[in-house]
């Protein structure tokens, strides 16, 4: 099979295209045919050496994919070849192994892709749908009725924030540079969306709020924002870091009062449970319709290095993703 390989640490370059021994359904596991596999920005920082997580090299990047299942091992029960499914890891462990036409996943990484969703959308829902889940219950625990603003919300993790919070009943505002990613947001259940790059827009949502703050901020880019952020909760408002990409100073003081938290995640910080209820819960979400990943670019798995300079670009509009 074809598979995207690392064999040295850096720029997007190092990523090659090369045969690789097809993988084989040990006992409990099986073998899934991906006909798409998910970008996410954390892949290129991994990519550099630099990230917290390193993995031995050589390593095949991904753990987002979507496919068929080509065959299962002895002990897997009710998984057949044939079915449809997206997944949440394959056996080379975080971050590993999804670019590539076929992975090697334990049983219980593998979901259920509904017939209405595509394999793309399919390899765009694990880390990003993951994440925003977490952040949105483990950490903000947010409750129906409750107003969240979605910091960023025109990427990956931000699509799938606004479609989780407006799906479980909570009032949701966004932010885009973008016109054109702004109309992609509200069309997916924000209430209202603001310019982020407009001189006011935090006056612009206090007014929304009618000067109350909102109860969540889910942001992507604390480096930029976070200081901002304090400013734009409410009472008990809580403040949930999913992104950053530099060192940020606050003014506490503006916490005091409100008692207001700041608090952050990753998506393996909260355990495998934390994981498995995501995943079931989204698995949930695709079936009812709820939710509905939205793709951004399709490249080709030999233009893996266009996929990561783009899934780091400014201006994102939903997910990227490699097809094979």
């Amino acid at each position: 099979m074809k598979a995207i390989r690392v064999r040295s640490f850096g720029g997007p370059e190092v990523l090659k295209l090369e045969e690789t021994p097809d993988p084989i359904a040990a006992p409990g596991h099986v073998v899934v045919r991906l006909h798409a596999a998910g970008v996410n920005p954390v892949d290129a920082y991994v990519r550099t050496g630099t990230y917290a997580l390193k993995p031995e090299l050589p390593y095949t990047p991904g753990m987002d994919g979507a496919g068929v299942i080509e065959s299962i091992g002895e002990g897997v029960v009710d998984l057949r070849p044939g079915d449809r499914v997206w997944i949440s890891a394959t056996t080379q462990g975080r971050l590993a192994g999804a670019y590539a036409e076929k992975a090697a996943c334990e049983a219980r990484h593998v979901h259920p892709l509904p017939a209405d969703v595509t394999f793309a959308q399919g390899a765009a829902v694990n880390v990003a749908y993951v994440t925003a889940y977490r952040a949105l219950f483990d950490r903000a625990n947010l409750k129906p009725g409750e107003v969240v603003l979605i910091h960023g919300a025109t990427g990956g993790v931000g699509l799938a924030a606004v479609q989780i919070a407006a799906a479980h009943g909570a009032i949701v505002l966004g932010t885009g540079s973008s016109e054109q990613g702004r109309s992609l947001v509200m069309q997916q259940g924000a209430v209202k969306v603001f310019d982020h790059k407009q001189s006011g827009y935090e006056q612009q949502i206090l007014e929304a709020t009618s000067g109350k703050g909102v109860d969540v901020v889910i942001e992507m880019l604390a480096n930029v924002n976070l200081d901002r952020d304090l400013g734009l909760v409410g009472a008990a408002g809580r403040i949930v870091i999913i992104g950053n990409r530099g060192r940020t100073e606050i003014d506490a003081r503006q916490m005091f009062m409100k008692e207001s938290t700041i608090t952050a995640l990753t998506y393996w910080s909260g355990g495998d449970a934390a994981v498995m209820r995501a995943t079931a819960a989204i698995t949930a979400g695709l079936k009812d319709g709820s939710l509905h990943p939205v793709v951004g670019h399709e490249y080709p798995l030999i233009n893996a290095p266009a996929a990561h300079e783009k899934v780091l670009a400014s201006g994102a509009m939903g997910k990227v993703v490699l097809v094979s």
